[in-house]
């Protein structure tokens, strides 16, 4: 299942692709001592994509490049990622994706030093990550051998280890992570008020209705995990912004509807149950699969995402719940597709 089928993945691209919010991410999560090397006003998205057929299920490639502040000609790219599961070999994908990066700046300018690359990861799965962050992890190997292995170390944004409280940055990046966060726990109608009303004083700009119209989008692509209703849209943006939400929800709406999104607010969710009753079961599934064996093999998130048939995801379900090891449930899912 390709990542930009996925509205956790259109939604993340979309905002980080804003240059400001960009911005205003570095400045509050990456190591002080980084960021004092960077220019941060130098920063522009790069528009070299890295992809390949091989990688597209893993990456949404999102990549930034800035300068050094001693004026060097190296450069920094910055390498944004986003998960919504525990991947254990993540390490090792982003390893992928930057020797691409690399093998690009070679064919243009062999005789050059590489860039440093600095791989973020933003994951807002429901349980902490507790995976190790570094490429050696990935290997089980003697001491006298690791100085052969390569190694680097991702920089982790950590949905569970955060209160809401202790998420920083401006209203849009605040609202952004706020609503990563939330968005696939059961308190997300509860906390809608509150991430609209960050966004309150963007309501009467047009990049701010904009923006707006970006996380509307969001939420209603993904209502059937979050269980929010259009109703519960309306009332949020009413109690958020009482002079403002009643004006808005229809602006809203209407340009939804020129960009073919629905065809009307709630005409649109039901369209959207049949996907959303189908992302829904996949994560029942790998919920299950994680509670029970840690952690859920690539392989099983990429065959159960190319299941359509809702009755056989079920099946499926059940079979999460009683299998005896990933090993027999990845055997019981063979059979049971190549029958």
């Amino acid at each position: 299942m390709p990542e930009l089928t996925n509205p956790h993945d259109k939604f993340f691209k979309e905002i980080l692709s804003r240059e400001e919010v960009a911005r205003d991410f570095l400045k509050n999560y990456l190591p002080p001592d980084v960021y004092a090397l960077i220019n941060i006003d130098s920063l522009e998205l790069s528009k070299d994509t890295f992809i390949d057929k091989d990688l597209t299920e893993y990456f949404s490639d999102l990549l930034y490049k800035t300068d050094m502040k001693d004026g060097t000609s190296a450069y920094i790219y910055i390498l944004f990622e986003h998960k919504s599961y525990r991947e254990p070999h993540t390490a090792f994908d982003l390893l992928r994706y930057m020797v691409r990066i690399w093998e690009s700046v070679l064919k243009t300018k062999s005789n050059t030093m590489l860039p440093v690359i600095i791989p973020i990861v933003l994951y807002h799965g429901t349980k902490g990550w507790e995976i190790g962050r570094n490429l050696k992890d990935l290997f089980n190997m003697p001491e006298a051998v690791s100085s052969y292995v390569p190694d680097f170390e991702y920089i982790l944004w950590d949905a569970s280890s955060y209160t809401d409280e202790e998420i920083k940055g401006e209203l849009m990046l605040r609202a952004m992570l706020l609503l990563m966060k939330h968005i696939l726990r059961k308190d997300l109608k509860e906390r809608l008020p509150g991430i609209f009303r960050l966004l309150r004083d963007l309501f009467e700009k047009r990049t701010g209705i904009e923006y707006i119209e970006t996380v509307l989008k969001y939420i209603v692509n993904t209502a059937s995990i979050s269980e929010v209703s259009i109703e519960d849209l309306e009332k949020a943006l009413d109690e958020a912004a009482p002079d403002k939400g009643g004006d808005i929800m229809p602006t809203i709406a209407e340009a939804l509807i020129e960009q073919g999104v629905q065809k009307g607010m709630k005409q649109g969710l039901q369209q959207g149950v049949q996907q959303g009753l189908l992302r829904k079961a996949r994560e029942a599934i790998f919920e299950i699969l994680e509670a029970r064996f840690d952690m859920v093999p690539r392989s099983v998130i990429e065959s159960v995402g190319t299941i359509e048939d809702l009755l056989f995801l079920k099946v499926l379900l059940k079979k999460a719940a009683t299998a005896d090891s990933i090993e027999q449930y990845k055997q019981i899912m063979k059979e049971l597709m190549d029958g």
